[in-house]
């Protein structure tokens, strides 16, 4: 059974060889037009969709479902180009697996390698930068900065984050974590690159900049929150603010990770400590607002394995235990040339296991 059958249908936006952009769903190995459909359907983005709010939403995939199935035509992914789904409004990112910040801070900070002391208190994050958000497949150029004190050039630790993004349909302000479903549209995976000696240089005191505002990659793929299925969020210890509760649907979504065709990790979602809900309700907490298109990423996924990780800082060490791949070169970061994809899976809703896309890129020197 695939893993984008009619239990999926991810909604993307492609082009043919000399035609415009057109929203379709994947089934499959094929995208299905969905053009004549008509309305919020034929559309070139999935902004005006995810701004009618989730009666629309409801709708649409009720027809969507009902178009595919009475066997509308398919046309082959490897005939077209795969766009970005969305138009991005604003990005933001969080730091919300508490394994990675424990590794994050024993790497970087030996001399305090503890969580922070507010980091059990709010979902941490930043604001990034929506003007370098790219379609999975778009080649990564390496990035120039400071490295250290008179020293400026080509990033020599550059990095990947594993993370799951969450894209806003409907926008406010001071959104509660019960009402999540009424705003975010759907999932979609990403990729935070991340330059980790510019980064070493320039993160204290006021956090990353730009290590981290050169690329991100996202899927072309949006799998739509109906598809997929919560559960019960863990306990977190302390008990959260009134405002960050109750905390909202965990997803057990399975990610994996290839260097170069080499499977290297396999994260697992559900070992995330503050939820998607939480990361809202916070973002919008002090009257700052979301609107149509905002994405916002989870944070590095990491489990407790080394094999679990979501970051080349973590699974090699910061350099000092290269990864061996398939070819039988070694790695300690990415090299011009390197290709990495992450990918990912869940139970849905239905009961089957579904696809959460892809998201690839190659390094450029």
């Amino acid at each position: 059974m695939s893993r984008y059958g009619i239990e999926n249908l991810p909604y993307g936006v492609f082009r043919r060889p000399g035609e415009a952009p057109r929203l379709g769903v994947r089934l499959g190995s094929s995208v299905v037009d969905l053009s004549p459909l008509g309305g919020l359907l034929d559309r070139s983005t999935l902004n005006p969709l995810m701004a009618a709010g989730p009666a629309q939403w409801a709708a649409a995939r009720e027809a969507v479902v009902e178009f595919v199935t009475a066997g509308s035509a398919r046309i082959p992914l490897s005939d077209v180009t795969l766009d970005l789904p969305f138009e991005v409004a604003d990005y933001t990112d969080f730091y919300s697996s508490e394994q990675h910040a424990r590794n994050v801070s024993a790497i970087l900070r030996p001399d305090s390698p503890e969580l922070p002391e507010h980091w059990r208190h709010l979902p941490i994050g930043y604001h990034g930068r929506s003007s370098t958000v790219v379609v999975s497949g778009t080649p990564i150029r390496r990035p120039s900065g400071q490295l250290g004190a008179g020293v400026f050039g080509p990033c020599r630790r550059l990095d990947i984050e594993a993370e799951v993004g969450f894209v806003v349909g409907v926008g406010g302000r001071r959104i509660r974590t019960d009402d999540f479903a009424e705003h975010v549209f759907g999932v979609t995976l990403v990729n935070d690159w991340s330059a980790r000696d510019i980064q070493a240089w320039e993160y204290r005191p006021l956090g990353p900049f730009l290590a981290k505002s050169f690329a991100t990659s996202v899927s072309p793929w949006v799998v739509p929150l109906a598809a997929l299925a919560g559960s019960a969020a863990r306990e977190q210890d302390p008990e959260p603010l009134d405002y960050l509760r109750p905390a909202g649907p965990a997803y057990d979504l399975r990610l994996s990770v290839e260097w170069n065709d080499t499977r290297v990790s396999s994260p697992p979602f559900a070992s995330m400590y503050w939820t998607a809900a939480q990361q809202l309700a916070h973002l919008t907490s002090n009257g700052a607002s979301v609107r149509t298109g905002d994405l916002y990423a989870s944070g590095t996924v990491s489990g407790d394995a080394r094999d679990q990780v979501g970051s080349f800082l973590e699974l090699t060490w910061n350099g000092t235990e290269p990864v061996k791949l398939s070819d039988g070169s070694t790695r300690g970061f990415l090299e011009d040339g390197d290709r990495v994809t992450i990918s990912g899976t869940t139970i849905g809703a239905a009961g089957v296991e579904i696809g959460l896309g892809e998201v690839t890129g190659t390094i450029l020197a």
